[in-house]
């Protein structure tokens, strides 16, 4: 027998003895999602349940949520999981997507230097916690990398009357949310985070949670399915698989089976009423 019959004959033979099934090399899709789902380690909890329940892989392009749009426009992934309301409902009235879901949500919160110089703390909103800071020119680390978490900030800053860019003390820095936090860190400087990021981040130096709880800064992510007329060549049946199943019980009990030291930071579903 040649070397490739025989190993054509080991497979049937461990497939015959009741071993755990051969999955095709293509049982995978592409996911493009953002460094917030990535970094706070949801996926490190998520992906190997679903493939255990399905047999099929998803590999993770961790960018912005902008850029996660744009490379789903570009029919590159085969599925999104992002979080920006505004963005995704866009995505889908130009046609790029045939269903959205809401799937989990939590929330951002301000962090920044510990002996809080500007006060936010006792601030009644985040709108004013934000124009104290614009207005003391305190540091202030942005995203500024059109992530979902940027856009939700931008969003903020209008809301509160203040124009962030152009000031010495607004640093845009293009970059993840961990590598923010970092630079936050090592600035002192105040930031915007997801409370998933957050809750992950090991390297806090003098950094702390210092304002949450406005109804702003509540923080939605949706799957999206990618329209299959638009790109005939992405594997839509198995991201309507991964899709159903984040929507499904047990996709739903293992978004809210995960924590950081006890801490539950993502919450199945949409907001409830």
């Amino acid at each position: 027998m040649t070397p490739r019959a025989i190993a054509l004959t080991a497979l049937l033979l461990a497939g015959s003895a009741g071993l755990a099934p051969v999955h095709a090399a293509d049982d995978h899709i592409v996911l493009a999602s953002t460094t917030s789902t990535e970094q706070s380690g949801l996926f490190g909890h998520l992906l190997p349940a679903f493939a255990e329940a399905t047999g099929i892989r998803v590999r993770v392009v961790a960018v912005g949520t902008g850029q996660a749009f744009e490379i789903a426009r570009r029919g590159d992934a085969d599925g999104l999981l992002v979080h920006d309301g505004e963005g995704e409902r866009r995505f889908v009235e130009a046609g790029y997507a045939t269903e959205r879901a809401d799937v989990m949500y939590n929330d951002f919160v301000i962090i920044g230097p510990a002996e809080d110089p500007t006060g936010i703390a006792e601030a009644e909103s985040v709108a004013e916690a934000l124009r104290r800071i614009a207005e003391a020119e305190a540091p202030f680390a942005s995203r500024g990398d059109d992530s979902g978490t940027h856009r939700a900030e931008q969003r903020l800053w209008e809301a509160a009357g203040v124009k962030p860019g152009g000031g010495w003390w607004y640093r845009e820095l293009g970059s993840g949310m961990g590598p923010t936090l970092n630079t936050a860190a090592a600035m002192d400087a105040y930031v915007m985070s997801d409370r998933a990021t957050w809750a992950a981040f090991r390297n806090r130096q003098s950094l702390a949670l210092l304002f949450e709880g406005d109804e702003a800064l509540f923080n939605q992510y949706g799957s999206i399915l990618i329209d299959p007329e638009r790109h005939p060549h992405l594997k839509h049946d198995l991201a309507e698989r991964w899709h159903q199943w984040l929507l499904s019980e047990q996709g739903q009990q293992a978004i809210a089976e995960f924590t950081v030291n006890g801490e539950p930071l993502f919450f199945p579903n949409a907001r409830p009423d």
